[in-house]
């Protein structure tokens, strides 16, 4: 009996904490050893508790979850290999700078490297790749241990969120018996300091006035500076950016994860076909910078990465909020800054100039490479690229649009452009893999409505078991299903000029009927075969609840040529311009 009560004491302070600390949403995976913490989350009139079978599957459903609200998740696991099964999420957290608490179930300290069942060392089990990490001591009912317990909890979750975000891991030893008391009815009651026994406040990242204007005195000397902004997920960010380029009279070239493509802020600095242009050597020259100013992560685009490299003989200067290192090429000045912050600072001290040269050429030539780029349009085939150029079209205002990696964020750098309508845009780009997208979609779409997934065969293929979540909770998601049978990207890269044993390593067809998985998960089916099904099909699901699920076929060797064939031609277009050839 003693053991019960110090056991439930324990996890009940503990999770009273992390519900005072503002965590609405745990996500937990069914296991023995976990179930103390379990059983106590699940009576807490304040969670919501999502339950999701395949710990894989649950911790990117969590990622989601935490990327949609801006603010930490936690996700709970039993002890052995299903703890290990996090890892791919915690890495794509750590690095796309996402808050997870990770709270893991272990076997007492007796029973580890003695050949007990489900136990593996689990003691810093991701190294690296999480902000923090606290072996729990067992639990007890003293009063100095439920200040330990609750202590713990709200480190963590500050932890978690503060700049950069990331993903911290408690680990909880519990001795059996493993059931708590949840009969009590004081079960949460706390009496020390209900409202939080610690409160942790961070400020945000900020420079001395002197060196703003000391910065802003740099930027305004500049006759051709650019801004490029990478992937970034800052509410205010697009009005206060937008307000810095007017006032330097600097083009912004503008990730699709930027959030700067779509909204209510102007758009009259925006650059977004640059995927295209700065493919281009012509145009490169016409457009050298002699000043680039860096915000959020490393650009999707390969052109606009390759762009920058190559003008590392001019000053670079990226500003991160998060005091990170992202500069691949080693040729940047750090500025360890909160970016909207940074943006209302420099404007106070920026020159206003009259002249604007630099700016226009990149705006011209950035719209005659989206008039020359509505030539796919005309394409009468399924296409990936028309896909995305007439998605922009009829995705509605408020919606969210998750894009998987390889192919899709690709295609929609290039085709989706500027839009006044409210598009929120979210991917998996921390470490760039396919795995876990549709259980991460899912999560976003538990909090965000409408949601559109665009994934490709090999992704959806993945993480089909993350569509049970779907079927659990009644989740809306809409998903895009772009069928080329293998990995399209593979046939963009040097190795499809070696034919043999293309298909075998890389193009991976798997030929498989995705419509009998998708009625597995009680969803609704539609193989498109035209663009006017297209059309009707994506109207007549937009009032559908449940899964939705639009496949598109189309053909990898005819995507690579209608992609280069435009490239070329748009090419030679802006060539022609630059040249004065009519």
């Amino acid at each position: 009996m003693e053991h019960q009560e110090n056991l439930t004491a324990y996890v009940a302070a503990f999770v009273a904490e992390l519900v005072n600390t503002g965590v609405r949403d745990v996500v937990i995976s069914p296991g023995s050893r976990s179930t103390p913490i379990a059983m106590v989350m699940a009576e807490h009139p304040d969670l919501r508790v999502h339950i999701h079978i395949d710990e894989r599957s649950a911790a990117f459903f969590a990622l989601g979850i935490a990327k949609s609200l801006r603010k930490p998740v936690a996700v709970l696991c039993t002890s052995g290999t299903a703890a290990a099964n996090y890892y791919p999420a915690i890495i794509e957290a750590y690095y796309s700078r996402v808050p997870l608490i990770v709270l893991t179930a272990d076997r007492p300290h007796e029973l580890r490297d003695a050949g007990a069942p489900q136990a593996i060392d689990q003691i810093h089990l991701f190294g690296k790749h999480v902000k923090w990490f606290v072996e729990m001591a067992p639990p007890e009912k003293t009063d100095e241990m439920i200040r330990y317990a609750r202590s713990v909890c709200a480190r963590a979750a500050a932890i978690a969120l503060r700049s950069p975000s990331g993903p911290v891991h408690l680990n909880f030893p519990f001795r059996e018996p493993l059931v708590p008391n949840i009969g009590k009815e004081d079960l949460f009651d706390l009496n020390v300091r209900p409202d939080g026994y610690v409160s942790v406040e961070t400020g945000k990242l900020a420079l001395s006035e002197e060196k703003y204007e000391e910065l802003a005195g740099i930027l305004s000397r500049s006759d051709k500076g650019i801004i490029v902004c990478g992937p970034l997920d800052d509410e205010f960010f697009a009005e206060n950016i937008t307000k810095l380029a007017s006032a330097l009279n600097f083009p912004i070239l503008a990730d699709p994860l930027s959030q700067l493509r779509s909204g209510k802020h102007s758009k009259d600095f925006i650059i977004d076909a640059y995927d295209t242009f700065l493919r281009n050597s012509d145009c490169k020259k016409a457009l050298k910078p002699d000043i680039i100013i860096r915000f959020g992560a490393m650009p999707v685009s390969k052109a606009l990465s390759n762009f920058i490299k190559e003008n590392i003989d001019i000053p670079q200067f990226v500003i991160d909020g998060g005091a990170g290192w992202r500069d691949p090429a080693a040729a940047a000045y750090m500025i360890h800054c909160n970016e909207t912050e940074f943006c209302k600072s420099i404007a106070k001290y920026v020159e206003k100039k009259n002249q604007h040269p630099f700016l226009d050429k990149w705006l011209e030539i950035n719209d005659l490479t989206k008039t020359k780029l509505s030539k796919i349009n005309e394409t009468e085939e399924l296409s990936e690229g028309k896909l995305i150029y007439q998605l922009s079209d009829l995705i509605p205002d408020g919606a969210t649009l998750f894009v998987g990696n390889s192919m899709p964020i690709r295609d929609l750098d290039t085709f989706f452009h500027v839009t006044d309508k409210s598009i929120r845009i979210m991917a998996n780009r921390g470490a760039n893999g396919i795995d876990g997208i549709i259980s991460t979609a899912i999560g976003a779409a538990s909090v965000l409505q409408p949601l559109y997934l665009i994934v490709g065969d090999l992704t959806f293929f993945h993480d089909l078991n993350g569509l049970l979540a779907v079927k659990l909770y009644n989740i809306n998601i809409k998903i895009l299903l772009v069928n080329n049978n293998g990995g399209g990207i593979f046939s963009f890269l040097p190795q499809a000029s070696e034919p043999k044993n293309f298909e075998l390593l890389f193009g991976t067809p798997i030929d498989l009927n995705f419509e009998h998985a998708v009625r597995m998960y009680n969803g609704k089916f539609d193989k498109i075969t035209s663009w006017d099904q297209f059309k009707s099909s994506f109207l007549k699901n937009m009032d559908n609840c449940g899964l939705s699920v639009m496949e598109i076929s189309t053909a990898r060797d005819r995507n690579v040529l209608e992609h280069r064939e435009l490239w070329n031609y748009v090419s030679r277009e802006i060539s022609n311009k630059l040249n004065g050839v009519s």
